[in-house]
């Protein structure tokens, strides 16, 4: 375990025994009374005990929050501070126009000088911990999570880049050390899922740690102490069923708003992606020339240009690629290794972004060659170190105009609100493991229908999805599921990882849809699913839905749709891409004509999928 000392470590000698009272503080007030607070519509309850907090949901208990340390400090009453309303826009996400409001408390944690800060959404509950004193050093905080044994979960064990599975489970088994989202479901059809949002400079991130049933919350690493007034980031549960959970934006809700004053160069986009088929190929202008005239044609705006280009072959420079993507009318992406994480016999070019004067010097001159953007890789973890860079990171790139994308770094916790500029985040065990083990091939159905109520609920993610063709180690889903992983996995750089043959080999319907395909969404409606068993999302654009469905089984299953409540009965015609039937690299596309009902439910083979495009 890293030795945390860490700012907003949290008063263990705290026990949770609560007066009551009854606070008023104005019509817009839902009132606490008698150790109850809610939110505005009444449906969560945050129940007080003795022992700790108790999260409920339309009358069934979603989470227990029990206190750890126990030596006679009260918490004090409940007092309403305020409603509290998130109104704003992203340029990228899974909603363009976000909306939420909740109810803030504030209750003394033994003196008015520290102070546990709760606020109660519709579609969750928000806290941190707030004082002006010096705050004691500790290597947990003074609530936990408790996840009883037989709760259905799914849960990653932590690892610095977030590459791992989220299998169903009824036990955390073994102590041990667990990543950010954790989704449980304490009730039938009752959802709560845990994270964490709004990392700030001089803060760690924190990560969970099992003992029983109990998962403490533990910061990382801090290497600076803080003086004067402090808080902690805002520890997030969504609660409700799996439509409030994948809707939810309750992560950016609770973030700092957008830091940058001109956004006008920020644009969402799809990108071709030299790694899936060569590993090595962006030190060669002869491949990158393939995926950039592969842009061009099926008008993608981006082309990435992976690792080791500082070392060229044939006498090439970067320049002469970023120049030849330019000429094709395509915006170049390029790859930095951050030199923090990985770096001996890691791929290169290293250490040119440690230093503030090197990172400006180097992102100036991205700029002036007409660099779109930056991937930066192969960060150590949640510390207040890599925090902290990556913040440097995101404010040194805006200011020279360039989007971001982290890869091998932690999860998305509210950041993409705050830095616009950083579209993508990779921290999900995705398609490139295709390159590196066999075992993501029997697995990746299931875990593909996981990750829409897990790791996507809380932000953009870099999985690089569609592959018609196979890496080092072959895949299994048919062609529909991976052309449904296009829509279904939110990324505002979506990276597709297959060879440009490969793309330009499909029917002319499946090369349009690439070109058209959006990175951004106006709306997100859950459809149907359960997690690893399958998953149906609608995504809007403009007047235009977008409706993808995956099977994680080996089973053929029968997918419901029930679409009428989210698209309404208008005159739509549609665009079904979905699978033949016979073979899983064979398609079924079909057009309807105007006014053709939608369908209310599609076959799948196994591990099977479909991508429905319905037009007004």
């Amino acid at each position: 375990m890293n030795k945390v000392v860490y700012l907003t470590a949290i008063l263990l000698c705290m026990s949770m025994f609560f007066t009551s009272n009854e606070t008023k503080a104005g019509e817009h007030e839902m009132a606490s009374t008698h150790r109850r607070t809610a939110s505005p519509n009444g449906k969560l309850v945050l129940t007080m005990q003795d022992d700790g907090l108790t999260l409920g949901y339309e009358g069934r208990t979603a989470l227990r929050l029990p206190a750890r340390g126990m030596n006679g400090t009260k918490l004090g009453k409940p007092k309403f501070v305020k409603r509290v309303k998130a109104d704003y826009t992203m340029l990228s996400g899974k909603r363009s126009h976000c909306m939420n409001e909740g109810n803030e408390y504030s209750l003394a944690l033994g003196t008015e000088r520290t102070a546990l800060i709760v606020r109660l959404y519709n579609d969750g509950m928000a806290f941190r911990y707030e004082g002006t004193m010096p705050p004691p050093s500790a290597k947990e905080e003074a609530l936990a999570y408790r996840i009883p044994e037989g709760t259905r979960r799914w849960m990653q064990r932590w690892t610095d880049s977030y590459e791992g599975f989220f299998p169903l489970s009824t036990t955390a088994g073994e102590e041990g050390r667990w990543g950010y989202p954790a989704l449980t479901e304490p009730a039938d059809g009752l959802f709560a899922l845990i994270t964490e949002a709004n990392i700030e400079r001089g803060q760690s991130a924190s990560c969970l740690y099992s003992q029983g049933d109990v998962f403490r919350v533990v910061p990382d690493e801090q290497e600076r102490h803080t003086t004067g007034a402090w808080h902690t980031p805002w520890r997030v549960v969504i609660v409700g069923s799996l439509a409030t959970v994948v809707e939810s934006t309750l992560v950016t809700d609770v973030s700092d708003p957008c830091s940058l004053t001109d956004t006008d160069w920020i644009h969402p986009g799809v990108v071709s992606w030299v790694y899936w088929a060569y590993n090595h190929g962006s030190n060669d202008c002869n491949i990158i020339g393939k995926y950039v005239d592969m842009a061009a044609t099926l008008g993608l705006p981006y082309v990435l240009i992976d690792a080791e280009w500082d070392e060229m072959k044939d006498g090439k420079t970067i320049e002469d690629a970023v120049n030849y993507a330019h000429a094709k009318g395509v915006k170049p992406l390029i790859w930095y290794n951050s030199s923090v994480g990985w770096v001996n016999g890691a791929p290169g070019p290293k250490f040119r972004l440690n230093k503030a004067e090197d990172r400006e010097k180097e992102f100036a001159w991205c700029e002036r060659i007409g660099v779109a953007g930056v991937k930066i890789d192969f960060f150590s973890g949640d510390n207040q170190m890599n925090m902290d860079y990556c913040h440097d990171l995101m404010e040194s790139a805006a200011r020279h105009h360039l989007l971001v994308n982290f890869h091998g770094a932690t999860i998305p916790r509210g950041w993409q609100r705050t830095y616009p500029n950083l579209l993508s985040t990779e921290g999900v065990y995705g398609a490139e493991w295709y390159n590196n083990v066999p075992t993501f091939t029997k697995r990746a159905a299931q875990h593909n229908a996981t990750l829409p109520f897990t790791r996507n609920v809380i932000g953009p993610m870099d999985y690089t999805p569609c592959a018609f063709s196979n890496s080092q180690h072959p895949h299994i889903t048919s062609h529909a599921h991976e052309l449904a992983l296009t829509v279904l996995f939110e990324s505002g750089l979506q990276h597709l990882a297959d060879k440009p043959e490969s793309f330009l080999a499909q029917p002319k319907a499946v090369q349009s849809f690439l070109s058209h395909l959006p990175a951004s969404w106006d709306e997100t409606r859950f459809v149907s699913g359960y997690p690893g068993e399958f998953a149906v999302l609608a995504r809007r654009k403009g007047n235009t839905w977008y409706v993808a469905g995956i099977n994680g089984t080996d089973s053929d299953k029968s997918i419901p749709l029930p679409l009428s409540k989210i698209v309404g009965n208008k005159g739509w015609t549609y665009d079904l891409f979905e699978d033949s039937g016979n073979s899983p690299d064979q398609w079924h596309i079909s057009t309807s004509i105007a006014n053709t009902p939608l369908p209310t439910n599609i076959d799948c083979q196994p591990r099977g999928g479909f991508v429905l495009v319905i037009n007004n």
